[in-house]
């Protein structure tokens, strides 16, 4: 079937459509409309995020919809509220010339006594997260005991989500005779668990093979050093412009300070994670829909259910710990017809997950280089000519001004005013970039090891003054970690408890924090020198040097118990890793205070292309 108008629907449905600008039917929706509409089987439709699943089950409950009836013959579960939200205001569009048809959202984070008021206004279809539908069954002011219809859409990330509890009580409530219809973009464990459940014999429709990605989305990867994915993530900004995506982070600090570092370094950037109210919420997400914003930020949580459809790409901070959610990640751009990439940023230990991920989606990922300060100018350069060239001056506006300005500038040739323009427009991308480090290593990660002759794998080797004598072990150590750097996702590496002290490696891009968060600790932190690397022999046999060991001049850098003077913190020239500046100057091992000196940002960016001007 082509379009919609060979499927049966009728021509009030027909007319909201038509009005909404349909006009052929997707892959899902073809195969979709016409089962339900035929039929009472149930049915589970695989399908990737974007592909117009609210139409494939909306459109024909409305058509068998009974108007007259004031019960609740449709319950539609959900993730999230910005999904729920656009279920509801999409069927409010389907069904607006049928008359008298009521549709009620409920969902958490929003007053349920709006929403119980709502539902005493007996609405034919209830569109609900899991949490708070349950809540409304528990409380009566929800009755499902006479549903025609139970849509579980995104099933997969409820149940990720962990309702899987809230959704088998729902389930429980509704009645015997019923059609389910199941709409998922992955079909692990637990999906096929309520199927057989909860569904009779259903008609299984699917888009592709399972878990395979839109024909849509491009995949890329790049490869780096772990400490450089904040420069590769920028990089990536510069080079692309227009780039309007989401950012994806695996824990909601990172999320925070990666946002917070591309907000100072002058990007269109915010954050989008747990911790924020639902009003703050709100506004990044209406920003975010506006295009006010260009890279969001985010949590795989705080992402559900978010439905954009023009992005253009979905990068990947760091890969997400199931591999299906990566299907999901990417399924986010390529919608709706548009074309997507998919990034990820990995590191050199990474190779082995791209290649399972590839086997997943049954698609190959594409590996890329991290483009060059060169690259980056002339694309940016380019860019900005082919906008000169597209514009349409208004003469009428710039009529009065133009004698004074070719007065102001007839003593330049073109080509010298031209020259003038470039360097106006582009100084500051050319000094950020002059001689600007190759960010690219091989997936052996050759490159990473040999950049750091006596770290492991970009870790730091630290050492701390406390051992066995104390009676120190592995989990009590990264716990002390933990809670001194008040940060829970450090990569710890190697860890030596040898009877005065010990030594850790931990990810090099936590060095400074590591370093000031245990300064002003009894316990002593330094980085690990070769001279305490013998003295770790001497350990082995005995007490030597004694427990509580102070270490003052010789080399090294020492930050227990005393102070530390850290001179002049500044950024300057060249590229700023994620923020953070290393300290340059004397370092101090005295006691009494600690003096830091001053320090400043990185480069204050600028106008276009994801930045503020």
């Amino acid at each position: 079937m082509n379009t919609f108008h060979e499927m049966g629907l009728n021509e009030q449905i027909l007319q909201a459509i038509d009005g909404l600008g349909y006009t052929n039917p997707t892959p899902i929706q073809q195969q979709a409309i016409p089962q339900i509409l035929s039929s009472e089987q149930d049915l589970i439709a695989l399908a990737q995020t974007g592909t117009g699943k609210t139409a494939s089950f909306g459109l024909p409950i409305l058509e068998k919809l009974s108007v007259e009836s004031r019960t609740v013959q449709a319950i539609i579960l959900c993730p999230t509220r910005e999904l729920c939200l656009q279920i509801a205001k999409d069927l409010e569009s389907y069904s607006k010339h049928l008359g008298n048809v009521m549709i009620q959202a409920v969902y958490g984070g929003a007053d349920a006594l709006k929403q119980i008021n709502g539902l005493k206004k007996n609405p034919q279809i209830v569109v609900g997260t899991p949490g708070r539908t349950l809540d409304l069954i528990k409380r009566g002011a929800l009755k499902i005991n006479h549903v025609d219809w139970v849509v579980l859409d995104e099933a997969d990330e409820m149940l990720n989500m962990g309702f899987r509890e809230d959704i088998d009580a729902i389930l429980e409530s509704t009645p015997e005779e019923k059609q389910t219809l199941l709409f998922s973009a992955t079909m692990p464990k637990e999906v096929r668990r309520i199927a057989s459940e909860y569904m009779h014999k259903p008609i299984e429709i699917s888009m592709g093979k399972t878990n395979e990605s839109s024909s849509d989305v491009d995949h890329h990867f790049y490869m780096v050093r772990a400490n450089d994915r904040y420069l590769a993530l920028k990089r990536l900004a510069d080079i692309n412009p227009n780039v309007y995506g989401i950012v994806f982070c695996r824990t909601r600090r990172e999320t925070k300070e990666v946002a917070d570092a591309l907000i100072q370094d002058g990007y269109n950037a915010d954050a989008l994670h747990g911790d924020l109210s639902q009003a703050q919420r709100d506004m990044v997400m209406d920003k975010f829909r506006r295009k006010q914003l260009q890279l969001l930020v985010a949590t795989d949580v705080a992402a559900r259910g978010i439905d954009v459809t023009e992005l253009t790409h979905v990068i990947n901070y760091n890969l997400p710990d199931d591999p299906e959610v990566y299907v999901h990640r990417s399924g986010r751009t390529g919608r709706a017809g548009n074309k997507g990439i998919s990034i990820i940023i990995a590191h050199s230990r990474e190779g082995r997950k791209i290649k399972d991920l590839e086997k997943l989606i049954h698609k190959k990922i594409e590996k890329k280089n991290v483009p060059t300060g060169k690259e980056i100018v002339e694309r940016r350069l380019f860019a900005t000519i082919d906008k000169i060239e597209s514009i349409d001056v208004n003469e009428e506006q710039i009529a009065p001004y133009m004698d004074t300005i070719s007065q102001k500038l007839e003593w330049m040739d073109r080509e010298e005013l031209l020259r003038r323009f470039v360097y106006l427009e582009f100084s500051t991308f050319l000094d950020y970039y002059k001689n600007a480090k190759d960010l690219n290593v091989s997936e052996s990660g050759r490159e990473e090891r040999e950049s750091r002759r006596g770290s492991v794998r970009g870790f730091t080797r630290f050492h701390i003054n406390i051992g066995e004598k104390h009676k120190l072990k592995a989990p009590n150590l990264i716990g002390l970690i933990n809670e001194v750097t008040n940060k829970r996702d450090i990569e710890i590496g190697k860890i030596e408890i040898l009877r005065n002290f010990s030594f850790f490696e931990a990810d090099s891009e936590y060095e400074q924090l590591i370093l000031d968060s245990f300064a002003n600790e009894e316990t002593e932190v330094q980085i690990s020198t070769p001279s305490e690397r013998r003295e770790r022999r001497d350990d082995r046999g005995g007490d030597r040097r004694g427990g509580d060991r102070r270490r003052s001049g010789g080399g090294g850098k020492s930050y227990g118990g005393g102070s530390r003077s850290g001179g002049d913190r500044r950024s300057s020239g060249g590229e700023r890793s994620g923020g953070r500046s290393k300290s340059g100057g004397g370092k101090s091992y005295g006691g009494g205070s600690r003096s830091g000196g001053s320090r400043s940002g990185g480069s204050s960016r600028f106008g276009g292309g994801g930045r503020r001007g």
